[in-house]
């Protein structure tokens, strides 16, 4: 988590359903049968079921009788456009993070954590929250949410974020709006923290690598 690596650089953190343990024996066990039926049978109806699983509420995914939302038929489509490789690494990414629960406890900026509590990792957003600062920390959980929920509610996200912001001087209210959520202002937004040094980041060529077979899993 580069946050840790450079904590005078981060001024704060949003973090949606995030992730500080290494996976558990039934996510590892999850991940790795969803890895074979990748690499057997590519991006079949089992695997996308799996997948709207990790990050959607059972109202979005619909049942016998409900039908399934507009935003999962949408991720089904995201899906069978993908590449199986690129999902096959991204699963292997997931099954090999590392812990860092102990490098929270360094971490002195506000962070804002969103999580749905009907998200499978609704446990490791309250894990990660008992060991942040409270003084600098807040959780939200959104009900009857997945683990996206930028994108099943993102309208629970605005007020906790309008508060957030304040605490940086970033929300100015608008004069000519009568609405009491007014939006930010970009010009209240110093440029210097928008360049990618100010963020941690350090720009390198990127590499494409072509791979004519994929490992197993």
């Amino acid at each position: 988590m580069s946050q840790i690596k450079h904590k005078e650089r981060v001024l704060g953190l949003i973090l949606v359903s995030p992730l500080c343990r290494a996976p558990s024996w039934t996510e590892w066990f999850y991940n790795k049968v969803m890895s074979n039926l990748l690499y057997f049978y590519g991006m079949c109806g089992v695997l996308e079921e799996f997948l709207l699983h990790r990050y959607f509420s059972k109202e979005v995914r619909g049942s016998a009788d409900v039908q399934e939302s507009d935003i999962a038929q949408a991720c089904r489509r995201l899906l069978d456009e993908r590449q199986k490789m690129n999902v096959w690494r991204f699963l292997q990414a997931v099954d090999g993070r590392p812990d860092i629960t102990d490098g929270l406890k360094t971490l002195k900026c506000r962070t804002l954590i969103f999580v749905g509590d009907d998200s499978p990792f609704h446990s490791e957003a309250l894990h990660m929250t008992s060991k942040l600062d409270r003084r600098f920390s807040t959780l939200v959980e959104v009900q009857a949410c997945g683990s996206m929920v930028t994108e099943e509610q993102p309208h629970a996200m605005l007020i906790p974020m309008e508060f957030f912001l304040m605490g940086y001087g970033l929300y100015r209210p608008n004069q000519f709006s009568g609405s009491p959520r007014s939006p930010l202002s970009p010009s209240c937004i110093a440029p210097e923290l928008l360049s990618p040094e100010s963020m941690g980041l350090k720009l390198k060529p990127i590499k494409t690598r072509i791979a004519s077979k994929m490992h197993g899993a």
